[in-house]
């Protein structure tokens, strides 16, 4: 019998969150400056698998084998981040079911390896670091041509409203009895949406008062898991009207955080625990009375490598070791992405290409540029643009954009550029990926 008191269960399913075995509320007391406002974390790496994806994998199983659609010995699919498929995996695995996650190469190599010591498929594409749903070669569209196979399901996490159900069943009950209804605001970083739209509506049942925010991470992010506000536009439960404020944080700071959630609360919280957080400090007032409830959807064991990559000061891991030279690149580098002078938005872009005011200089390799790419873009590969310096316009005050999958390899493009004397050169924030969002014109050869 399961007994949440004295933590004895029968399997261990039976450690799956309810309102009578809560993940924890732990208040920050660190990190946070408010002298009044009190903010508490709910870590939700004490679900049995590690993450808030937990519960939506869960719900999203039991709801399928209530309707029948989920069977003896049954062949799952999903596209994943990381989290849902290892909630996947370990669920199928207790139900003798198998699972298959296509899934994007950007997703840090711990996540992927974790899905293959639990037995999982995994596919690795070229996608954006969460699954893009306009990408003809992404995981979603992977997943949706195996799941046109007779054998195979995908109950997707994207438009199943098993997944936000989870959340009114669990999240939001929990929320309501751990702080005894005195919750004012409730703060969670926004990816599929489902935790947000479910927990947010149990609230607001509750008490209308409370105030349900999203976060949103910028374009070009490294944080699997979330998405930007034009990766948004793609997911079904993204509804911004419901939300009672909504903010946009940078990349860096959410790394950044998330360090100092470990160094100086010891919370072993993820990158995007750091991006909530940030979040909630710009969108709650300091006030008497206020109790914030902020997601933390994982820990941060599953990131390393991500951390090293985006948090100054910690290194980039190579498997030699790095010289001064690579180094030196690497802040060069991330300066130019937040250098406004080198860098553009999509829209803004697209009104230059329809203008036909400017060189579009596509820098990824032939390939991976075949597939998609904006009409009329040059394809010279990064490693060969020192060969292709002819077709330059003379004039170093044109205006020429570098444009790679997501906004990063093009920032190496414009380097160079304006290396050469350009003064407008300018790398294309979110790449070929957000202009696709976008609906703006794509080709292919």
């Amino acid at each position: 019998m399961n007994d949440s008191s004295l933590r004895v269960y029968d399997s261990v399913m039976g450690l799956l969150s309810n309102v009578d075995n809560p993940t924890p509320l732990v208040r920050l007391n660190r990190v946070v400056p408010f002298q009044h406002t009190e903010i508490y974390a709910k870590l939700e790496w004490y679900n049995p698998f590690g993450s808030v994806k937990d519960r939506v994998a869960w719900n999203m199983v039991r709801d399928g084998e209530d309707r029948g659609t989920v069977g003896t010995e049954q062949k799952l699919v999903e596209p994943t981040s990381g989290n849902t498929g290892l909630a996947l995996a370990m669920i199928a695995n207790a139900k003798g079911y198998t699972l298959t996650t296509p899934l994007s190469k950007q997703i840090p190599i711990e996540k992927r390896t974790l899905l293959r010591f639990a037995g999982v498929d995994v596919l690795e594409l070229d996608d954006d670091l969460c699954p893009a749903p306009w990408a003809p070669d992404g995981a979603i569209a992977k997943a949706d041509e195996i799941a046109s196979q007779a054998d195979f399901l995908m109950l997707n996490q994207y438009r199943n409203v098993a997944n936000p159900d989870a959340h009114y069943l669990t999240t939001g009950p929990e929320i309501w009895r751990q702080t005894k209804g005195t919750v004012t605001h409730f703060v969670a970083g926004l990816g599929t949406c489902g935790t947000i739209t479910g927990a947010g509506r149990f609230l607001k049942e509750q008490n209308n008062d409370i105030q349900v925010l999203g976060v949103h991470p910028d374009a070009g992010h490294d944080i699997p898991g979330v998405r930007s506000i034009v990766q948004l536009r793609q997911t079904e439960f993204f509804s911004p009207d419901d939300y009672d404020g909504m903010i946009e944080i940078e990349n860096k700071a959410a790394f950044e955080l998330c360090l100092r959630l470990n160094q100086e609360e010891s919370i072993t919280a993820g990158p995007s625990s750091g991006l909530a957080l940030a979040g909630a400090l710009g969108l709650v007032p300091d006030e008497p009375g206020n109790v914030v409830v902020i997601m933390f959807a994982d820990s941060i064991f599953k990131y390393a490598s991500s951390v090293i990559k985006n948090v100054a000061g910690m290194g980039t891991p190579q498997p030699t070791g790095a010289s001064k030279r690579e180094e030196l690149l690497d802040v060069m580098i991330e300066n130019a992405r937040a250098n406004v002078h080198l860098t553009i938005d999509v829209r803004s872009a697209h009104q230059l290409w329809q203008d036909e005011k400017v060189i579009v200089i596509d820098v990824r390799e032939p390939d991976a540029h075949n597939r998609q790419h904006v009409p009329g873009a040059k394809n010279v590969p990064l490693h060969d643009m020192p060969e292709y310096v002819s077709f330059l316009p003379e004039d170093k005050d044109a205006t020429v954009l570098t444009i790679c999958e997501r906004g990063n390899l093009s920032l190496s493009g414009v380097l160079f550029l304006d290396s050469l004397g350009y003064r407008n050169a300018r790398s294309i924030n979110g790449g070929t990926q957000e202009w696709a969002a976008e609906g703006f014109a794509t080709t292919s050869s």
